[in-house]
């Protein structure tokens, strides 16, 4: 039996930072991932899907060239196995990293599938291959996996998941896009800009779920303008070699022949064989449940990513494994925080929300302000986007404190960034407008909103 101070199991972005925290604070730390490390996020998520976009978005961006007064001669043509392969390089280059960094911090690695298999005393067992594994802490950073839903069909057709869209070295002819979530419609963006035909099938009224309506029905609209066709409130029947068949708002079927189906309905955490009941851990659905400091029911069981279910991004993720492994080796008082978690959408343009949306607000019956200016309120934004559309939001309360900010328009993923420290920080707009914005730069639009 070999001995550790903690076990972390999973070698995505909660667990992998959380390893290198945990031993630059003095642990003796043993990390667990089956597969590659840099989880769902680095092997067939966040990283490579954003290096495909960044392709289709230069791409856009040279077609677009006339209107900045460059002339582009000749067909502009994509390549898309070069486009592949370098978001393989990409992605290879990236997780070469992470195997450094544990290496460089002193984790032990293990290759190996891990679960639970109870407790001695005050020691955790953790079992993995012939292995077993003795530990004060164990966090669990299994992540999440695709839903498949039990659509009559689907058994029988060559449906892709983004793991199977991202390991592909040639286009569809077309593709029918089932969900209209972050995922969907980032694939979406890539393939209609490279020529693919698009339809997005999505059940909810707006695209892009628990984000701000009014930002996504305006990526929507510039997505539809570009070829993409939208069935909202629509809900997938069947599927077979013919198509899609659909039935929409209003009761009609209709069959909608396509040459590939894209799967994109959401994520379940990960929990399955990991072994929680030998420590009686709680869940809620699939979910591990934890408290503030991510602690689960069991005090030296902490869990961190998606396997908590609340919010299913990396940098969430990331944040979670900090807090658990601060609480590890000190206790202090440093809990999680949900309110000022920023969201983005990758798409071209960039949409991203942090805080509250109108929708939630209302929802709970508050009280808020809305102020928001279009875009091209920043003269930078202008410079770069030309006749380009966009919108900045901030929503305020009853005492002039930031709740929300939701902005479409590049960069957005940059520009949220701001917002969020503001929401965190419980800046009034009066104490947000005292800063000083370098001008000219697109991030003077929140300045500019703030007078509005």
């Amino acid at each position: 039996m070999k001995n550790f101070d903690i076990a972390i199991i999973g070698g995505g972005p909660a667990g992998y930072n959380a390893a290198a925290n945990a031993s630059s604070n003095g642990l003796q730390v043993v990390l667990f991932e089956h597969t590659a490390l840099g989880g769902v996020c680095l092997n067939e998520g966040c990283i490579p899907t954003k290096t495909l976009l960044h392709s289709a978005n230069l791409l856009d961006e040279i077609r677009e060239a006339k209107a900045f007064g460059i002339e582009v001669e000749g067909a502009i043509t994509p390549h898309y196995a070069a486009i592949a392969a370098r978001k393989d390089k990409v992605v290879q280059t990236l997780t070469s990293g992470v195997a450094y960094k544990l290496k460089g911090a002193g984790v032990t690695v293990i290759q190996e599938t891990a679960r639970l298999s109870g407790e001695e005393g005050d020691r955790i067992l953790v079992t993995a291959g012939e292995e077993t594994y003795s530990v004060s802490f164990v966090l669990l950073a299994t992540g999440s996996s695709t839903i498949i839903p039990p659509i009559p069909g689907l058994d029988k057709v060559n449906y892709w998941t983004s793991r199977e869209a991202l390991a592909a070295k040639t286009l569809p002819e077309d593709v029918t896009i089932i969900g209209g979530g972050v995922i969907g419609i980032e694939f979406a963006g890539i393939y209609s800009s490279l020529g693919v035909p698009v339809r997005v099938i999505e059940m909810a009224p707006e695209i892009l779920g628990a984000m701000d309506r009014e930002t996504s029905a305006m990526l929507r609209k510039e997505y539809g303008r570009r070829g993409v066709k939208f069935y909202l409130e629509t809900k997938v029947t069947a599927v077979s070699e013919e198509g899609v068949t659909i039935e929409t708002k209003d009761g009609k079927s209709e069959l909608l022949p396509t040459g590939q189906i894209l799967l994109s309905v959401g994520r379940r955490p990960e929990t399955e064989a990991l072994g929680l009941e030998t420590l009686s851990i709680a869940t809620n659905r699939s979910a591990v449940v934890v408290n503030a400091y991510m602690q689960t029911s069991h005090p030296r069981v902490y869990a961190a990513g998606d396997i908590t279910g609340f919010s299913l991004l990396a940098h969430t993720a990331i944040r979670e494994g900090e807090v658990a492994i601060n609480h590890i080796v000190g206790g202090e008082d440093d809990p999680m925080r949900y309110d000022a978690i920023p969201s983005v959408v990758y798409t071209h343009p960039e949409i991203a929300g942090v805080g509250a949306t109108e929708e939630q607000l209302r929802s709970e019956g508050r009280y808020y302000r809305t102020l928001k200016l279009p875009m091209a309120y920043a003269g930078r934004y202008v410079v770069e986007q030309e006749q380009a559309g966009g919108l900045c939001k901030i929503l305020v309360d009853e005492n002039d404190t930031l709740l929300g900010c939701h902005i479409l328009g590049d960069p957005a993923s940059e520009l949220i960034l701001l917002a969020g420290l503001a929401i965190t920080d419980g800046l009034s707009v009066e104490e947000f407008r005292r800063h000083v914005f370098p001008h000219p730069t697109v991030g003077e639009i929140l300045h500019e909103v703030l007078f509005s």
